[in-house]
């Protein structure tokens, strides 16, 4: 037995002895109180989430049966690698297909995870496994939401089951997880650059595995891909990119937006561009052109090009002009074509870098029969009808806001659009953009509206506004241009994992010279800092938002008061130690502050609100008044944390004998699982907080026994 585990029986390492982490099995005792008696943990669960957790509760009453009511999966049942579809007939294939998408469907109807876009490319995954050899054959990914059926593939099958709970299973590939999976896929974009390299490294080895990049164009908003692509023409690697179309657009009116025909025509002309006799013939051209002279040659390519621009679709030409050989469109869900154009490609060695547009749909579902549900209950329906999230409020304090200032815009990026912002997208339509996932644009877009007189409220969640920190430092905050970053998403999101927690924000925002840095404790708060940064025009500033409902069900609008800039505020007074949270976790401390009243510790609780400027007058009276000051925050090791320890290292109170014990996030990431196992294993739930206040007080036993 280790000293360790002899010393901490319970399996705890914590901020009890210096130790930096409490892990414990235990959850925190608090929850919020919602309808009907039904009881949802408050801090950083989602609607969907509850739902999920709680269908649990219900010995699992709420979920699709699958006694007698799921469909069956013959075929996938005998896929254990991807090598078994080499011996499969077509029409195998295509039941094979119609048990993924079976299968996807199944989980998606009783979990909280969705695979919508994972069912649009179920026939592209079956085709590309059946025709190239993974994982000699190195197969990219470039947004986790396409994974699942090569996941179902690549025995993973048994994992993918379980998409709400604790697994061993990350949500984007991993090469760490699986041999199938080359390089993770997280946020999108990285899929051709890395498959780039990958060529590249091939080739000066000498190697001859073949390189297959699947985007999708919802990532080609995205500036990375089309660097990738320029460099993939310039350093011509033979390399494929698989272009899934699922037909998004930035259209105001999807409908109205242009689609990609798909007909036999089309069929045809892809069949034939990717024939190895068509390549070869158009290739032998060019050097019959070029030894011709004359300008033969820019003759040549511009009759090509216009020919292929004629019959392709619109855009296609921007592929040739980038230096990929463009073959499509082909219909994505017609398993013989994808074979057949597939396999036209693998042949066609040293033939530069080709990009196969493939035409999905989304609309994929397998409607799961009324027999196999049963009824929820209705207080359980009554309690997630009435649960609002913070970015609800947060929606609602903006259009307040914006009814009242007529310069008030806003700008959002990232993957998706979140449903609250449906109301300020419809109440001022024209005072709405969203960019996708082109966050570096939405940042400078977002400084040119500033310059331009309006007050941009630039909304990003966490996780995606690392890909434009670039543009935050230069076209904002050294410029000092009043963007106002509202940061959603912030902290641990609970199923999603590492690949969409946003654990750095606080660290990376507070550390730039001109920016304001805040996070509200509560909905009110989140209220009053939409509204402050509102009234700010001379500097930029940000403010960060968990995911999550909250304890209010009231449907009244939030309409916030400005706050004083750089103002804490203390919630709760007492003698022998000081809480001071930041942001969402001000509402553990307040739990731990009312267990550790009930051992007889008297505990202030402080807000601070603002990381920077930091309310120093705040921080001196917490520590003149206590001999224990505790920082807490749910974001990375340098933020808020490090922000009060560099002042009252300045100011002399260490010298003068203040204890200071920070608690953040964990220096590692943290995988998917529910969100108060994800606090529990990051040790900031109430029960830590105030296990580690008692460490501090030299009350070991008592804390390790809360912990129990």
């Amino acid at each position: 037995m280790s000293s360790a585990s002899f010393e901490h029986p319970f399996g705890i390492s914590a901020h009890i002895n210096e130790n930096p982490r409490i892990l414990s099995p235990k959850l925190d005792f608090s929850s919020v109180k919602f309808p009907s008696n039904v009881e949802f943990s408050r801090l950083h669960l989602s609607p969907s989430s509850a739902f999920c957790s709680f269908s649990k509760e219900y010995g699992g009453q709420i979920n699709a049966v699958r006694d007698g009511g799921k469909v069956t999966t013959p075929v996938l049942d005998t896929i254990k690698s991807p090598k078994q579809l080499k011996n499969l007939s077509t029409k195998e294939l295509k039941q094979l297909a119609d048990d993924i998408r079976s299968e996807l469907s199944f989980i998606m109807s009783q979990t909280e995870k969705a695979f919508r876009a994972s069912l649009a490319v179920v026939e592209l995954t079956v085709a590309i496994h059946y025709v190239f050899r993974s994982p000699a054959d190195k197969i990219l990914w470039d947004v986790e939401e396409h994974t699942y059926p090569h996941k179902l593939l690549t025995g993973r099958r048994s994992l993918v089951n379980m998409p709400g709970e604790t697994t061993d299973v990350s949500d984007c590939t991993c090469h760490s997880e699986s041999i199938f999976d080359p390089i993770g896929a997280g946020h999108g974009c990285n899929s051709i650059s890395a498959g780039l390299g990958m060529a590249v490294a091939r080739d000066i080895k000498g190697q001859r595995e073949r390189i297959v990049a699947v985007i999708s164009n919802e990532t080609t908003m995205a500036g990375q891909v089309y660097e990738a692509m320029s460099n993939a023409g310039y350093l011509d690697s033979n390399m494929v990119v698989i272009l899934n179309d699922s037909r998004y657009s930035l259209h105001p009116k999807l409908e109205e937006a242009p689609k990609t025909p798909i007909n036999p025509l089309s069929s045809t002309l892809s069949k034939l561009q990717s024939s190895k006799f068509f390549r070869r013939f158009r290739e032998l051209a060019k050097a019959l052109t070029k030894r011709i002279g004359r300008g033969m040659h820019e003759w040549a390519a511009k009759v090509d090009e216009y020919a292929r621009g004629l019959l392709g679709p619109q855009g296609a030409t921007l592929f040739e002009e980038l230096g990929l050989y463009y073959i499509g469109p082909v219909d994505g869900h017609n398993i013989e074509d994808l074979i057949c154009v597939l396999s036209e490609v693998a042949s066609l060695d040293s033939m530069g870098p080709v990009l196969v547009h493939v035409v999905t749909r989304e609309d994929q579902v397998v409607e799961v029969g009324q027999d196999q549900m049963t009824e929820i209950p209705n207080s359980l329906q009554e309690g997630i009808a009435d649960c609002r999230t913070l970015s609800d409020c947060f929606v609602e304090a903006l259009v307040s806001e914006a009814e009242r200032d007529k310069d008030i815009v806003a700008v959002h990026a990232g993957m998706g659009i979140e449903p609250s912002l449906d109301l300020f997208k419809n109440s001022f339509p024209d005072r709405f953009f969203n960019v996708g996932m082109a966050e570096q644009h939405a940042v400078t877009f977002s400084a040119g509206l500033s310059c331009g007189g309006l007050k941009p409220f630039c909304i990003i969640p966490s996780t995606f506004l690392q890909r434009a920190y670039d543009q935050v430092i230069h076209d904002v905050d050294r410029q000092k241009i009043p963007v106002r970053f509202v940061i959603s998403g912030a902290g641990l999101v609970g199923s999603d994992g590492p690949t969409q927690c946003g654990a750095f924000d606080i660290t990376f925002m507070s550390c730039l010279p001109n920016m304001v840095v805040m996070a509200p404790s509560d909905e009110v708060e989140l209220a009053h800092m939409v509204a402050t940064a509102a009234q700010i025009d001379d500097r930029p500033v940000c403010f960060r938002y968990p995911r999550g409902a909250v304890a209010s069900i009231s449907n009244a609008l939030c309409c916030g008061v400005p706050i004083e800039i750089g103002k804490g505020r203390i919630l709760v007074e007492g003698k022998d130690i000081a809480l001071l949270g930041y942001g969402s976790m001000v509402q553990n401390c307040l739990r731990a502050q009312s267990l550790l009243s009930k051992l007889g510790v008297e505990v202030t609780v402080a807000d601070a609100r603002f990381c920077k400027p930091l309310d120093i007058k705040l921080v001196r009276q917490l520590c003149k008044n206590h001999s224990f000051l505790i920082t807490v925050e749910e974001g990375s090791i340098g933020g808020f944390g490090s922000h009060v320890a560099q002042f009252i290292s300045l100011d002399g109170q260490l010298d003068a004998g203040v204890k200071w014990r920070p608690i953040t996030l964990p220096d590692t990431y943290i995988e998917h699982a529910s969100p108060q196992e994800q606090l529990t294993l990051a040790g900031l739930t109430g029960n830590h907080i105030a296990a580690t206040a008692l460490s501090l007080l030299g009350r070991t036993r008592e804390a390790l026994l809360l912990m129990c």
